[in-house]
């Protein structure tokens, strides 16, 4: 195979209708551009949203809600969750890092606690929050809370 022998795969190629080259060849004229407005005219591009003058649709829709920029993300661990961690790795005290490594939670991210799941043990929880239930329930079984 050398150059002189290169051809384009049997029906990849198009031959279409040259356009702009003149009268005679019936594309000619406005070369299929239609008469004036700017999408005839050299430069042109659309931009992104434009309706041709319309008020565009991001305009039209009413913009509902609010994002509060000082809200504080959690990421929610339940006591039931807590007490197999605990029993998993025969621990007396949770801190965040242990959280971290079972893999229930990123470094970066703030942890609250939640009243949920069978919890019967005694048990020492560090953590960024704790629901009102969640306190009372670790507090009940002689554990303690300390809020970071």
């Amino acid at each position: 195979m050398e150059l002189h022998n290169l051809k384009p795969a049997k029906g990849s190629v198009k031959k279409g209708k040259r356009i702009a080259r003149g009268q005679g060849s019936g594309k000619g004229g406005t070369a299929t551009r239609g008469h004036k407005g700017a999408k005839s005219r050299s430069g042109y591009s659309k931009k992104v949203g434009f309706e041709g003058g319309q008020m565009p649709l991001q305009r039209r829709v009413p913009k509902f809600g609010f994002t509060n920029i000082n809200r504080v993300e959690y990421k929610v661990i339940n006591l039931g969750e807590l007490q197999k961690l605990a029993q998993d790795k025969n621990l007396t005290k949770i801190v965040p890092e242990d959280i971290v490594n079972s893999g229930w939670a990123d470094k970066a991210d703030r942890i609250k606690v939640l009243a949920h799941g069978e919890f019967d043990m005694k048990l020492d929880v560090v953590a960024h929050a704790f629901s009102k239930n969640a306190a009372q329930i670790i507090e009940s079984k002689q554990g303690t809370i300390e809020k970071l």
